[in-house]
């Protein structure tokens, strides 16, 4: 008899693997354990998530058309643990028996057309054998259903809510009726809504992510994969991509670690974002930055930190660059300390940025939503190049129950370098609908290449 280990059993087992600086990643789940955690979340989102957000973005019917190995974005989060891809045309259907009635628990009925049942979760609805055609199978149970709204994945400001290709969409439109045609909206707010909320279950995992994301940075950040005057940034930047490789784990982008020091090189924006120098080697006195993220568990993570490489006789980070890395973390605060439900992320960085201002703080604001996606979908809160808002994701307001990355940098001058550096800070967090925290903390003290003796973050 084989046993099923409750979704709490296996969290408890995940917290008290919990890594500490210098342990083995006894944290991480082999593939049968993380397939069991994302079929138990995923169930959870379809039974009790997905309901509240079709009446909220008042859609009865949602169709999600893909063929393998060009999968919409949104197919793709709803797949079982055991599907990687779509098989060859799926056609998943959602409609809510429940919408405009007082029978709410009626739910929604989840079905696929397609040859075969997608896990347990959607139950296959296409006879081949009796409906030899899949167009008119899928019409044939809309009209049944007789739909009021019938939401397509087609957006114009997100890619992750556009994923329906020209191709499905012509040879769907060519078998629906007219009637129908015209009950056909965007499920662009729909699908956002579904990729960027989080749930009690999901919420429950993220902090052990976010944590072992920082026990990376912290062992790549560290004398353990340094030596000054010999290693280059390149050798810790392919450090952190072998390193999550040897732990099993992915990741949605190739980190980047960079170089700031006393010397005559001023430090550019544009070319720290698009033109990066690779292969310096670090040297005494260097203050780093890594920009690293990984994919676990179907969530990803996003952090951007700092060390700083002791010269000799030093023992800790100097006062000038301790106090800029301070005005870092206020403008995280002054971002933080503004988000609303119902605002929008163009009015969220505008209230920041003045408020910066305000304080002498010379900073730039590009904050992401992240959850299944790592540059995901909801309230852009301004773009490193687009500083006066963004329009369309920009204006899409803040909603509880959804994850941030709350990145962005603070211009500091350093008298005794001459020449200003930039305090580039990345950190995961959750806002609640009332209150915003980071999921595992955030920076406060720079690492030191030694560590100091007895540090602690």
């Amino acid at each position: 008899m084989t046993c099923r280990l409750p979704l709490l059993f296996t969290l408890l087992c995940l917290i008290a693997g919990q890594l500490t600086f210098g342990q083995s990643p006894t944290a991480i789940l082999n593939e049968r354990e993380r397939a069991r955690v994302i079929d138990e979340i995923l169930e959870d989102r379809f039974t009790n998530l997905l309901p509240q957000l079709m009446r909220r973005e008042g859609i009865d019917m949602w169709v999600i058309i893909s063929r393998e190995y060009n999968e919409d974005p949104v197919l793709k989060t709803m797949l079982p643990s055991t599907w990687l891809s779509a098989r060859r045309r799926t056609i998943m259907v959602f409609y809510d028996k429940g919408a405009g009635t007082d029978d709410a628990d009626k739910g929604v009925e989840k079905l696929a057309i397609a040859r075969y049942d997608v896990g347990n979760l959607l139950k296959g609805a296409w006879d081949i054998n009796t409906k030899p055609n899949q167009w008119e199978a899928l019409v044939d149970m809309i009209r049944e259903r007789k739909p009021k709204k019938i939401g397509l994945n087609f957006s114009t400001n997100y890619a992750h809510a556009d994923g329906l290709s020209f191709t499905e969409q012509r040879e769907f439109m060519e078998k629906l009726p007219a009637d129908y045609q015209k009950r056909i909206v965007s499920a662009e707010r729909l699908a956002v809504a579904w990729l960027e909320t989080r749930t009690e279950k999901e919420m429950a995992i993220y902090p052990l992510i976010c944590r072992l994301s920082h026990q990376i940075i912290q062992e790549g950040f560290s004398e353990q994969v340094i030596q000054p005057g010999v290693t280059t940034t390149d050798d810790v930047v392919w450090w952190f991509r072998q390193r999550i490789t040897y732990l099993g784990l992915d990741t949605w982008f190739h980190p980047t670690v960079d170089i700031q020091r006393a010397d005559a090189a001023r430090f550019d924006h544009l070319r720290t974002f698009a033109k990066r120098p690779s292969g310096e080697v670090i040297m005494p006195g260097d203050l780093l930055h890594v920009d690293f993220g990984i994919t676990y568990l179907r969530l990803n993570t996003d952090q951007q930190q700092h060390a700083y490489v002791l010269r000799p006789g030093e023992t800790d980070v100097p006062e000038s660059i301790r106090k800029a890395f301070q005005q870092g973390n206020r403008l995280q605060d002054i971002l933080t300390e503004r988000f609303q439900a119902g605002k929008s992320g163009n009015q969220i960085l505008k209230e920041a940025l003045d408020q910066a201002r305000k304080e002498g703080i010379l900073g730039t604001i590009y904050t992401h939503p992240i959850g299944v996606h790592g540059h995901a979908a909801g309230p852009t809160i301004g773009m490193w190049d687009q500083q006066q808002g963004v329009p369309g994701p920009g204006d899409y307001p803040l909603f509880a129950n959804t994850a941030y990355s709350i990145e962005l940098n603070a211009a500091v001058e350093i008298p005794e370098w001459k020449k200003t550096v930039r305090i580039m800070l990345e950190e995961d967090g959750y806002f609640d609908g009332r209150q915003f925290r980071y999921i595992d903390g955030r920076q406060t003290e720079i690492y030191t290449i030694p560590r100091k003796l007895g540090y602690v973050k």
